[in-house]
């Protein structure tokens, strides 16, 4: 696997580089050589935020977490994306015709399947209007997210709640 460590405004030493990549080649296994993973480190407030990403043929496997020092937080996001990993594999090989991942033994094939449900589904009309308005009817409605027709580019999008307290959009790519 192939890792890329970013440091925003947060001094990184040479046991940190060497701990996590470490602790990502538990991973190697699951993946081919040429797999990207990227881990962010950033500054907030007292503590010190860790991002992990890992790209494999267009799956998106990502952990977040805080903590005041960063090489703590790099166990628990390795662990998560595992999780992530195993309860997944099966699903994703199938969806990706069974070349997403590396044979592993580690992973027992026959462990019982828990299938995502549905408990509602909703149709609705969506109503064209601009970032703004889309973002006030969300938080009148009293929502983490909102779909909207955007009325400037005439695409459904998507206004939601962050942690951070500010707004996120997402656009499907043209």
């Amino acid at each position: 696997m192939k890792i890329t460590i970013t440091s925003r405004k947060v001094p990184l030493g040479k046991s940190f580089t060497e701990r996590t990549e470490k602790k990502l080649a538990k991973l190697d296994k699951f993946f081919e050589p040429d797999t990207q993973a990227e881990v962010t480190v950033s500054q907030e407030r007292n503590l010190q935020r860790v991002e992990i990403t890992i790209r494999n043929n267009g799956m998106i496997f990502r952990a977040e977490d805080a903590s005041p020092e960063a090489n703590e937080v790099v166990d628990k996001l390795v662990d998560i994306l595992f999780r992530q990993i195993r309860k997944n594999k099966t699903r994703l090989a199938k969806k990706l015709r069974d070349d997403a991942f590396l044979n592993d033994a580690s992973i027992n094939e026959n462990e019982q399947e828990n299938d995502f449900k549905i408990v509602k589904s909703k149709k609705f009309s969506v109503k064209p209007m601009d970032v703004e308005e889309a973002v006030l009817q969300m938080n009148l409605l009293g929502h983490q997210f909102y779909m909207f027709r955007n009325m400037d580019t005439n695409e459904i999008n998507v206004v939601y709640c962050r942690k951070d307290g500010n707004y996120g959009l997402l656009e499907p790519n043209a």
